[in-house]
């Protein structure tokens, strides 16, 4: 039997990597917020090249961060896990970098740390070739350092850890939790956002991401040219930022539709945004869950998802799933069809993926598998 003291509250260290204010940092955080302090404490080790670190919404939470050098300086990322986990002598540590988790992984299980948590965030697709390169030669090594495994979803965790850890039961699917009253329609919110915006007399198609291959946004550029034939006074509504924004804005130029796309960034507010929105597009090239689509479902709208975003996903008779593969026709015609009717649904019951709740079961986990060590 193992010797852990426990302490409250237990500090864990969660390997993030890069923190650039969305995706997997953005649910830790949303996670962080809800999360009982007084029983669990989160420190961020993120890489030196991260663009939105909340340094000061962290601290003020109790929580600790550091910085450490990317993975592709690997020594020196390794010699700086090796010391921030022996100085700080965690009992759980849980690493969300997906393939890339294999590194912290190892370092941990040098260091002593009992408990390994390898989280899948993601999975893969054709198209980026150097990334799914290194995924496939590091995927094999997924199960040899972690003690235990969580995903964002099922298809999430068997890409990564393969089928039989899902079947065998070891694998804990950690929901990616919202704030569901939060994204709730708001009307209000959306006659101020949509006067704000010069959008009063628009037909609004939304899309929430990062600007990267992976979302796929040139996708939604592509039917945004071929919509405006049939909806004239369609506009696109892109929040996110990332390094596709110069090539997309180029596609937008060569369509004609650059007058017709607003790039508003990054929104620390994203909730409000759903408002202002018609209609929401999601068509990944892959995704581990899409967390986007819960919260534009959340505000009632029609969701259009890809082939490519979990089956999860989909909670409500208004949310949709179309191939990428197919091109950019099924969509046109499928959006054309749902503007006769983008009434609201405001009866949304998706207590699966409340935050509070998941937060109180993720807490309940990692004592549980603490508790299941010590037993050992």
């Amino acid at each position: 039997m193992e010797n852990l003291k426990v302490e409250f509250p237990v500090r864990i260290g969660h390997v993030l990597g890069k923190m650039n204010g969305a995706g997997v940092e953005a649910i830790v955080m949303n996670y962080y917020r809800h999360i009982d302090k007084s029983k669990i404490q989160f420190d961020f080790i993120v890489d030196s090249d991260s663009t939105m670190i909340p340094h000061e919404e962290i601290k003020a939470l109790g929580g600790k961060i550091f910085i450490v050098p990317p993975y592709q300086q690997l020594v020196k990322y390794n010699h700086e896990l090796m010391t921030i986990f022996l100085r700080n002598d965690y009992t759980i540590v849980h690493s969300h970098i997906n393939a890339l988790s294999v590194f912290p992984m190892k370092v941990a299980k040098k260091a002593g740390i009992p408990i390994r948590i390898a989280h899948s965030h993601s999975t893969s697709a054709p198209g980026e070739t150097k990334k799914n390169i290194i995924k496939n030669i590091l995927r094999p090594l997924s199960k040899t350092y972690p003690t235990h495994y969580c995903s964002c979803s099922k298809g999430a965790g068997e890409w990564l850890f393969g089928k039989k850890v899902y079947q065998s039961r070891k694998l804990n699917i950690v929901n990616n939790g919202i704030e569901i009253k939060k994204f709730l329609y708001n009307r209000q919110e959306r006659e101020i956002l949509r006067e704000e915006l010069e959008l009063d007399d628009k037909f609004v198609i939304g899309h929430t991401g990062r600007l990267i291959f992976q979302k796929n946004q040139s996708f939604l550029i592509k039917i945004l040219s071929e919509i405006i034939t049939s909806i004239p006074n369609a506009v696109l509504l892109l929040l996110g930022d990332g390094d596709d924004y110069n090539k997309l804005f180029r596609l937008a130029e060569d369509l004609g539709v650059r007058d017709k796309i607003l790039f508003l960034g990054n929104k620390t507010d994203v909730h409000r945004y759903y408002n202002a929105m018609d209609i929401f597009a999601f068509p990944s090239r892959y995704e581990g869950f899409g967390v986007s689509a819960i919260e534009a479902q959340a505000s009632g709208m029609p969701v259009v998802l890809s082939n490519k975003v979990p089956e999860e996903a989909c909670l409500t008779d208004n949310c949709s799933v179309l191939s990428i593969e197919e091109g950019v026709k099924p969509w046109v015609d499928l959006i054309v069809h749902l503007k006769e009717n983008t009434d609201r649904n405001q009866d949304i019951h998706f207590e699966e993926f409340d935050i509070s709740i998941n937060a109180g079961m993720l807490t309940d986990y990692y004592f549980n598998i603490s508790k299941e060590r010590v037993m050992k």
